[in-house]
């Protein structure tokens, strides 16, 4: 590996926790080179100096190298559901609850619970797990910075309550960063905590064989407490949800017997 793209690795795991050695080296680099050429720099070195400079060139420099394919509010109806229904109902039991947020990738879906969520208790009470196999999205997840396209569903109020603009990019507040802690896990080989009020997981298990889902279909239902709630993707329907010890409070909400 030559020494300066070996170098602006380093630099650029110190800034952003990223570590560009975990890609494909040949891709990255060809990918990262045109995206500096493309913005006037001649070197690796160079280009380090400016991402350490300067915000936008920085924000810029994630959203190249991360396929960010999540966004906040995906499918706003479910959200709906989720804020008038089932939150209110679990806050009855608990105004404190134990959230998961399983395969969180760069952070969208963990962020967007708290948002909802701190509309019915105050944020000192509102404390999310949040979870992905990548250590790179999770770092991602950690600096709370994104494009404007991953906004889209967001009502105006809430953009204007809990993001700030910086350039082209929002920046989670602070506030609703606080309330969400980030941890590498691997669903299929590390345990799963116990006594969930609200599990959420979605738009991840599309990705699994039959097999490895009802293995983890098993684990997620005993790792929630009695009525707490699965919350699954568009795409992942659990047909059969009595098997699991499951029954459907609303599409895609699962409640646990």
């Amino acid at each position: 590996m030559p020494q300066d793209y070996l170098e602006f690795i380093n630099q650029i795991k110190k800034i952003s926790g990223i570590d560009l050695s975990l890609y494909k080296e040949a891709q990255m680099k060809r990918r990262l080179t045109s995206l500096y050429e493309k913005k006037g720099y001649s070197s690796f070195r160079d280009y380090a100096k400016a991402i350490q400079c300067d915000k936008q060139i920085m924000n810029e420099f994630l959203d190249r190298m991360t396929i960010n394919v999540s966004e906040f509010y995906r499918n706003a109806k479910r959200w709906e559901v989720l804020e008038k229904q089932i939150l209110p109902r679990l806050l009855q039991k608990s105004k404190k609850l134990k959230i998961w947020s399983a395969a969180c990738s760069t952070g969208e879906e963990p962020y967007t619970i708290a948002m909802i969520l701190s509309n019915l208790v105050p944020l000192s009470s509102i404390s999310i797990t949040a979870t992905d196999i990548d250590t790179n999205v999770i770092a991602r997840a950690k600096l709370g910075v994104y494009p404007s396209r991953s906004l889209n569903e967001v009502p105006p109020n809430i953009k204007a309550k809990h993001f700030t603009k910086e350039g082209e990019f929002y920046k989670v507040t602070e506030e609703i960063k606080q309330t969400v802690t980030f941890k590498q896990h691997n669903l299929l080989a590390d345990p799963f905590e116990s006594q969930h009020d609200l599990v959420i997981c979605r738009n991840v298990l599309i990705y699994f064989t039959e097999e490895a889902k009802d293995i983890l279909y098993r684990k997620f239902s005993q790792s929630l407490k009695s009525g707490g709630v699965f919350f699954v993707g568009s795409t992942e329907q659990i047909f059969n949800p009595a098997q699991y010890d499951f029954e459907t409070e609303d599409t895609f909400f699962y409640r646990k017997l």
